[in-house]
């Protein structure tokens, strides 16, 4: 069961199958992932990571929330903790991967921060005093000021599938 979050502006919940359009749509947008991937994303790999959503939460109980806006239930993006067994050096693995992907209509509004700190608060309760992470590109300017914003700070730059990236870790918090 995913739990839901509420902030002041957002509602996050767990992905439904009727959710899949907008997501698909998001991923294949050229402006979407200009940084994550790179490529427009098919809908056989968006169908991919939406079973991906799930099956973290089944699996690990910790994933990716579908973000909606409370006022209008408008499709806002996802966010959330993942891990996705990464073959990258530095190793990620053991550290709860941070994420944030909004829709373009979206952006430059702070709900990828508002998300993104609500997804995080729930992390600190779930999982204790464990350092987090998150891996960014180098040109995503406004992804980066959201990890700064969050505590997150660079440990390392390195290459992931052949593109550079950053990576960012953020401490374990003491309750």
């Amino acid at each position: 069961m995913v739990p839901a979050i509420e902030t002041e502006r957002l509602r996050l919940r767990g992905h439904e199958l009727a959710d899949f359009p907008a997501s698909a749509a998001m991923w294949a947008d050229p402006e979407v992932t200009r940084y994550i991937g790179g490529a427009p994303s098919s809908r056989e790999d968006s169908w991919a990571r939406f079973l991906r959503y799930s099956g973290h939460w089944a699996l690990l109980g910790f994933g990716y929330w579908l973000i909606e806006e409370k006022a209008s239930g408008r499709f806002v993006g996802e966010a959330g903790f993942g891990d996705f067994k990464r073959e990258i050096a530095p190793s990620l693995e053991g550290a709860p991967e941070q994420g944030w992907v909004l829709a373009p209509w979206a952006h430059g509004q702070g709900y990828a921060s508002e998300a993104a700190r609500a997804t995080l608060a729930w992390a600190q309760a779930h999982f204790g005093a464990v350092a987090t992470v998150c891996m960014i590109a180098p040109n995503n300017k406004a992804s980066i000021r959201v990890a700064e914003k969050l505590g997150y700070g660079e440990f390392a730059r390195t290459t992931y599938k052949g593109a550079p990236t950053i990576l960012f870790s953020r401490p374990a918090l003491r309750k």
